[in-house]
């Protein structure tokens, strides 16, 4: 109905090819629209096809500007209570189940209760986001702001979106005096000031694209730290759950292919020393440290602590006098 109503008049082919569904089909539901009351006109010979009069039009009455945009994150109840958003996106939604029939306004509200995104993470802790508001008037006006952020002096950044990953909020930023984009951690700016300045967005710019490569670069960055080490077929499954960066799964997949132990060679890129042998000693007996050796002394004197920490007499329970190691 909305299709036919912003490019007109259509053949039923072209129709079903935009909308991927036979033509058959397509005839179906025009059916539907007419019993529903829409005045659908077809038309047959050159030139004709199916489409809507002119003049009728369908909108959702009353709907603010702010409840339009409270729609976009209707699936995030927490993006909606950290911007103010809450109250608009339920009325929002009470006008547009307004407009709906009822089998669709009863459809609506069984999604909505058997469905509930909750976006941040387990035991993760709330972060102050007294800015937040500010920030996401700039966005929303398209104006630039000065921000200090931690212990940093006041820069002036043109804000270019609001990125909610994992719970936490970021703003996408070019800085004036390098024209560099940036993200800043919301709850880590210490003051925001609101600009008259309107910001010019750089042609082409996609936030959700810039964001992506900025993520996976991030990511990149932590890994600093050379090893090699062979994997047994459990711990080169597990390996991507000890470190989850998408860039180990990258280095696992060019893995040697598994030798007659079935374990698998691999060159991998970690954070440290330190924090490549606690994550490689997760994975128990399934990984064997080829490279650098300072690491595979590391790695056999941790598990060494391990065991002689968690030795047990013969009479069930921990022991009073703990055994010497022997590898």
């Amino acid at each position: 109905m909305f299709l036919l109503q912003r490019r007109g008049t259509r053949t039923a082919a072209a129709l079903a090819e935009e909308l991927e569904i036979s033509v058959r089909t397509l005839y179906r539901d025009v059916a539907s629209l007419v019993a529903a009351g829409v005045p659908v006109v077809t038309s047959a010979g050159p030139g004709g096809g199916i489409g809507l009069p002119p003049t009728w039009r369908t909108r959702l009455d009353g709907l603010t500007g702010d409840e339009a945009s409270a729609l976009l994150f209707a699936g995030v109840p927490q993006a909606l209570g950290d911007l103010g958003m809450f109250g608009a996106a339920v009325a929002a939604k009470a006008k547009l189940a307004a407009t709906l029939p009822p089998d669709l306004q009863a459809r609506i509200d069984r999604v909505s209760e058997r469905f509930f995104l909750d976006a941040p993470g387990w035991f993760a802790k709330k972060e102050p986001l007294d800015h937040l508001p500010l920030v996401a008037r700039a966005v929303w006006e398209s104006r630039t702001i000065s921000v200090r952020y931690g212990a940093g002096a006041w820069t002036a950044v043109a804000p270019l979106g609001l990125v909610l990953k994992a719970g936490i909020w970021y703003v996408v930023a070019e800085v004036a005096r390098t024209r560099e984009i940036r993200s800043f951690r919301v709850a880590k700016l210490v003051a925001v000031r609101l600009g008259r300045a309107t910001v010019a967005r750089p042609a082409g710019f996609s936030l959700a694209a810039h964001w992506a490569r900025a993520a996976h670069a991030f990511e990149g960055s932590l890994l600093v730290y050379r090893c090699e080490v062979r994997l047994s077929r459990r711990a080169f499954v597990s390996l991507p759950h000890v470190v989850p960066q998408d860039v180990i799964r990258e280095q696992l997949a060019r893995a040697d292919p598994p030798d007659d132990e079935g374990f698998r060679r691999v060159a991998l890129t970690l954070e440290s020393e330190e924090v490549a042998a606690s994550q490689l000693l997760a994975l128990g007996d399934g990984v064997e440290v080829l490279a650098p050796p300072d690491l595979r002394v590391l790695l056999h004197d941790l598990a060494a602590r391990v065991c002689a920490r968690n030795v047990t007499s013969k009479r069930r329970g921990p022991s009073a006098r703990p055994r010497a190691y022997r590898p």
